[in-house]
């Protein structure tokens, strides 16, 4: 089975410029992983979008590399997941852009 979520949306310290680390700016997060479904054998997709908003406000991270790094690990270690794909959109840094980066 693959979950797929799509435009995970909140506010969050991340950045390395000044204002980045007073004011909360908004990040769009989007991941997809797989893993073998059975009855006994299942990933509530709530369970990893609350884990992975809660993260990405308690770290305040500098980089958008060590937060795609932090989450891979956190993701691989607590489930049995294989070929994950993360990635993070800055939609309000840049006027005329939104800069993201992905796994």
């Amino acid at each position: 089975m693959k979950i797929e979520i799509s435009d995970l949306t909140f506010k969050c310290i991340i950045g390395i410029l000044d204002f980045e680390r007073i004011k909360k700016q908004k990040v769009i997060i989007d991941l997809s992983f797989e893993y073998n479904f059975s009855k006994d054998n299942f990933i509530n997709y709530a369970e990893i979008s609350a884990l992975i908003e809660k993260t990405m406000k308690k770290e305040k991270f500098l980089l958008l590399e060590d937060a795609i790094l932090h989450l891979e690990s956190l993701l691989n270690n607590n489930y049995k997941i294989t070929n994950l794909n993360i990635k993070i959109s800055k939609p309000t840094i840049l006027k005329n852009c939104i800069v993201s980066l992905t796994n």
